[in-house]
């Protein structure tokens, strides 16, 4: 973080798509992003619901991500950046198969991927 790809490189807000492909995915306003970007959390939110994703990107903030990649970014360069991640009911946090051998293309769906893409183009193309 403390070197950029550019120096002096800012970016108005950042996205990170963190293993956001399971089959049936929910996504929580995740905790972290809601402290240091609420507003960029609002943009996707509110995009998902005007394309007809509310179901999916539900308007409840959860706490269960901890430490994350996004976490320098929002307070070391100071890029608003929202984190778009599943919050798994049955475990009361991640997807089961993250981080273990069954975390693999199996476990990705195109709808899900679908959902996302659309709602992540939504915002950026409404920014440029």
């Amino acid at each position: 973080m403390k070197n950029p790809h550019v120096q002096g490189y800012l970016a108005r807000f950042g996205i990170l798509l963190d293993m956001c492909g399971a089959r049936d995915a929910r996504f929580y306003q995740e905790s972290i992003s809601m402290k240091y970007a609420p507003q960029v959390v609002g943009k996707l939110w509110k995009a998902a619901a005007a394309i007809g994703h509310g179901d999916r990107f539900v308007a409840e903030s959860r706490y269960f991500v901890g430490t994350d990649d996004h976490l320098p970014i929002n307070q070391v360069l100071r890029i608003p950046t929202a984190d778009i991640i599943e919050f798994h009911e049955a475990s009361k946090a991640f997807h089961p198969s993250w981080h273990t051998h069954d975390d693999n293309m199996e476990v990705i769906d195109a709808a899900t991927l679908n959902v996302v893409g659309r709602t992540v183009m939504e915002v950026v193309w409404k920014e440029r």
